[in-house]
């Protein structure tokens, strides 16, 4: 992690807010994570399917709505090495050419753990909240302790 970054995490407060990261979501991301991921559900990758189900077209896989937010987690916390856990429940779907737009915000501050926690929140272009009770868990800088 940057020393720029080493500051601002040491810096932080319950309440401060992760700076948001939006991203557009493709059919052709949706294969090629389905071909990545070997998750070829037709409800990822057939639109007459996924409407044959009660879908309005296919969907974006969860983990791919959740990559996504862990690259938000890890952009706002100086790299993916300071991200130590990501948790949430996938509760919409998100469609091809949908934005998802990615917020958080701490909640605790563990100064003897050097770990702080923020609340995660997912909402993609059409007002859904698709992914809810979102947690990361973010590594903060120790403080160096000064001898004599």
């Amino acid at each position: 992690m940057s020393e720029a970054a080493a500051a601002t995490r040491s810096a932080l407060s319950i309440g401060d807010e992760m700076t948001p990261l939006a991203r557009t979501v493709t059919q052709e991301q949706i294969n090629a994570y389905a071909d990545a991921s070997g998750d070829h559900n037709p409800i990822h990758v057939d639109p007459e399917f996924a409407r044959g189900v009660g879908l309005p077209g296919t969907i974006a896989h969860g983990l791919l709505d959740m990559g996504i937010l862990t690259e938000a987690v890890a952009r706002w916390a100086g790299g993916y090495e300071q991200v130590a856990s990501v948790s949430c429940r996938f509760s919409k779907p998100l469609l091809p050419g949908e934005t998802v737009t990615c917020t958080g915000r701490v909640i605790d501050i563990d100064e003897a753990e050097a770990i702080a926690t923020v609340e995660l929140e997912a909402t993609s272009s059409g007002g859904a909240r698709v992914l809810t009770n979102g947690r990361a868990t973010v590594r903060l800088p120790r403080q160096r302790e000064h001898t004599r």
